[in-house]
């Protein structure tokens, strides 16, 4: 297993796309920590885990949260291993954007990693190093109608992960960012209205792929980059997004012939 006798914290585990994750690095081997501030859900995601889940219900915007989390995974395991960030808040209005949303969505999307990362380090140096995931977004480096938050979070989120990476290699902690498409989530059930046919084919146009991508696809992604297999990995963002970032305007349509119809 990959991640066999390791310690992991995952923030936003509660949710269907963390929910998958979670698993993922248990079914690798991990003991794991959810933070998440939907209570039930989080009870959800860990009930079957037995001695490899804890649940803690924390809201990572706050710094005396961040410290729990570190203590609690302390409390019950001795040490940590690994940090995936998938915490993120969607409240976002576009140009219509008021500062406190600027605010207080940057705080959970960006700040909190950069928090968290800070927390976790001094005990990963102590057991000689780990690896930090953070959760980016092919948002990241596109424009999308009608949102500006997010996607600038997630932009941020991928220079954040360099700057981490370059001064936690003193430590032997590794830190890449992974930046999905569209992935079947919570969001895209409740706009489809549960339709996995549906969202797939408007997904198609865009993705290499032809559809969206499965929650546990992007978790294998994840739980390579905090696994020991990919120690010369740090510093990267690592798309797992069916082809979308490989896509041009020009999409799979070939253009050409069009000027000689």
């Amino acid at each position: 297993m990959l991640l066999s006798g390791k310690v992991a914290i995952v923030t936003g585990g509660a949710t269907l796309f963390g929910q998958a994750v979670v698993q993922t690095l248990v079914d690798e081997g991990a003991s794991v920590l959810v933070a998440d501030i939907n209570a039930e859900g989080g009870r959800d995601c860990v009930a079957a885990l037995g001695d490899s889940g804890l649940f803690l219900e924390a809201d990572i915007g706050s710094d005396d949260a961040v410290a729990r989390v570190v203590s609690e995974t302390l409390g019950r395991w001795g040490r940590i291993d690994v940090l995936v960030t998938l915490a993120c808040s969607y409240n976002d209005a576009g140009a219509d954007s008021t500062r406190e949303q600027w605010l207080a969505t940057l705080n959970v999307n960006l700040v909190s990693m950069a928090m968290l990362g800070g927390a976790v380090r001094p005990h990963m140096a102590a057991t000689g190093g780990g690896s930090i995931v953070n959760l980016s977004s092919i948002s990241s480096k596109v424009a999308q109608t009608g949102r500006w938050i997010y996607p600038v979070s997630k932009a941020a989120i991928v220079q954040l992960t360099r700057n981490m990476a370059m001064d936690y290699a003193s430590d032997r902690i590794r830190v890449n960012s992974v930046s999905p498409g569209w992935t079947w989530s919570a969001i895209m059930d409740l706009l489809s209205k549960g339709d996995r046919t549906k969202t797939d084919s408007v997904a198609a146009p865009f993705h290499l792929t032809g559809r969206a991508g499965d929650p546990q696809e992007v978790a294998h992604v994840i739980a390579f980059l905090a696994s020991d297999r990919a120690s010369i990995v740090t510093g990267a963002d690592w798309a797992a997004d069916g082809g979308y970032s490989a896509m041009g305007p020009e999409q799979v349509v070939p253009a050409i012939p069009l000027l000689e119809a």
